[in-house]
Parts: C-alpha cells; structure tokens; sequence
C-alpha cells in the first residue's frame, strides 16, 4: 500500500519544482502570448521578442510582465504535479503489463499524464491567458474567471482543451522520455552518475526536443483561448481548423511564432524543473525519476 505521507512528497516535489520553474520563466510566457497573436489572420513582418519586451515595458511597466502571475503559479502546483506525478505510476503500470519500461512505454506514459493533467487543469490556463492579454484588467483573476462564466458560459473555461492537450501529451511525452532515456543512456555510456551534471544535460536535451515539438501545438492553443467572436481575433471551430486557417493566412511560419519566445522560456523552465525535481526527491527519500 502506498501511504499519505508518499503521495504528498511524489505529487508535491513535482508540483512545487514546476511552480518555482514558472515563476522564474513567467516574463517570457507573456511575452510567448504576445508573440502568438501578432498579425492574426495576416502575413507581414513579425516584432521580435527583444523588441517586443521593450515595447511592453516603456507601454505597459514591469508589472505587466508578471500579469496572470498567480493563476500560472497555481495551476503549475496542480499540473505541474499531475503531469511529473502520474509519470512514473503510468510507467510502472506499462511494466507490469508488458514486462518493458522501453522508450515508447516513456512515450505513451508520458502522453497520458500530460493529456490527464490538462484536461483537470484547462480553466486555469484559459484564465491566466486571458489575463496576460488583458494589462488594463482591474478586476483580477477571481472576477476576470466570474466574467468569462457569466458572459462566456462555463465551457469557455475548456476553449482549446483539444489542442491544450495534444500540446501537453507531446510535450510531457518528448520532455519526461528524452530526460528519462538521455539519463539512461548517459549512465549506461558515460562515467556520470545520478546528481547535478547529468540531471543538467539531460534536462537540457530534452528542453530543446520538447521545444521544436510543440511549438506549433502552444501557438494553436493559445489562439483557441483567446478567441472572441470577432473579425479581430478570429473564429476557429477546432484545433485542426485553426491550424489550417494559420497556415492559409500566415503561412508555415505563423505555426512557430513564438517559437523562440517558448525555447527562451521552455529550455530553463525545464532545466530548472527536472534539477530541482531531483533534488526535493533526494531530500524526501524519494527515488530518482
């Protein structure tokens, strides 16, 4: 039997190293929001992030960096812990039923926790974008959720849960698969051992695969969220139409706005989550993931 005492530790180093994470990293997540609706519907040129950071701070001042600050902390606790938490149960499930932890039971362990960690967590993300879109909002994240609810419905709290979690599938399955099996292969090949220098090198492989993985996915979802009614942002049915939509109007390369925003923000995000993950299950008695 698996005591209190154990799931609060696996659950809660996983979701305080991913809300410390996205503390550190939150100014580039506005500006990765920023980014993902420039010119919608339009080709043309595209501000760059450096560019674009100025412009926020002269505009908008160093507390519109930070905006949506708390719903992203509290849904990092909640999915940050679902996400690394579910991992290695998922994982052990596949081994007992298959009799292998090879990389594509990672791959599908992976996908599931991130898929199940979204899905609970959707309305928290939906509040925090719209949030960070909106520098002039007065009447905070618990008005701001109680306006969306009473103007939008409550299923606007689920806007762009498909791609939300087609983004988090691929991303916690390329994230905790490439971590997991660089470790592996590092150990097994190289002289390193558990402790700092493999969980950085592994942290910032996996960092850059997860990245170019699912940069178009976030772009998707962040659009989805987004979305009013309106000539001005765009109405897309689904995922797939927004997609198809982006690419007719933007072109290839609307898919990746952002993009560098997202490997500025997503690579020590997750250097920053798996070593202190690491450490706080040294410190709890925990094994290494």
């Amino acid at each position: 039997m698996v005591s209190p005492s154990y799931l609060f530790y696996h659950f809660g180093t996983s979701g305080l190293s991913v809300a410390v994470a996205t503390g550190v990293t939150h100014p580039l997540d506005v500006l990765k929001v920023r980014l993902q609706m420039q010119l919608v519907g339009q080709r043309g040129p595209l501000t760059g992030m450096g560019k674009l950071f100025f412009q926020v701070l002269k505009n908008e001042g160093t507390r519109s960096m930070y905006l949506g600050l708390a719903p992203a902390l509290t849904r990092s606790v909640l999915y940050g812990g679902l996400r690394l938490g579910l991992y290695e149960p998922s994982k052990n499930v596949c081994n007992w039923a298959f009799g292998s932890t090879n990389i594509l039971v990672k791959i599908a362990s992976g996908a599931f926790s991130g898929g199940i960690a979204t899905a609970l967590t959707n309305p928290v993300e939906v509040l925090k974008v719209r949030l960070q879109m909106n520098p002039n909002l007065r009447r905070g994240p618990i008005g701001e959720l109680q306006r969306i609810i009473s103007e939008e419905g409550i299923r606007a709290l689920w806007k762009g849960v498909g791609p939300a979690m087609s983004r988090a599938a691929a991303l916690t399955a390329s994230q905790l698969a490439t971590y997991d099996e660089s470790k592996r292969i590092l150990i097994s090949r190289t002289p390193l051992e558990e402790g700092f220098p493999l969980h950085l090198i592994a942290s910032m492989v996996a960092g850059t695969v997860s990245t170019f993985i699912t940069a178009p996915m976030d772009m998707i979802k962040t659009r989805l969220m987004l979305q009013r009614e309106s000539k001005e942002v765009g109405s897309y049915k689904t995922g797939f139409h927004c997609a198809y939509q982006v690419l007719l109007t933007e072109g290839p390369r609307g898919l990746y706005k952002g993009g560098l925003a997202i490997f500025a923000r997503l690579g020590p995000q997750t250097t920053i989550t798996f070593i202190l993950c690491e450490k706080l299950r040294t410190l709890a008695g925990l094994n290494a993931i």
